[in-house]
């Protein structure tokens, strides 16, 4: 499972630093990190939104606020 949180500046203004924080913690207290590869990139060409994040090519808007929320019902169900 590929999770990627996109590093542009627009992202970067909307807290994905803390999101990519946030998704490292969750997947070692879920001792998921032989399950989840965690990546950057940048632009993806959906800046109206919050930080993008794709998970296996699906498009998700999250703030830091959503992650856990996204980490619970997306990844958790996959793992």
């Amino acid at each position: 499972m590929k999770i990627t949180v996109c590093i542009g500046s627009s992202c970067h203004l909307k807290g994905s630093r803390h999101v990519v924080e946030k998704l490292q913690a969750l997947i070692a207290e879920n001792n998921l990190s032989d399950k989840v590869e965690l990546g950057g990139t940048f632009c993806t060409g959906n800046c109206q939104h919050g930080v993008c994040v794709t998970l296996d090519d699906k498009f998700f808007s999250l703030t830091p606020e959503t992650t856990e929320e996204f980490f619970n019902t997306e990844v958790l169900a996959k793992a």
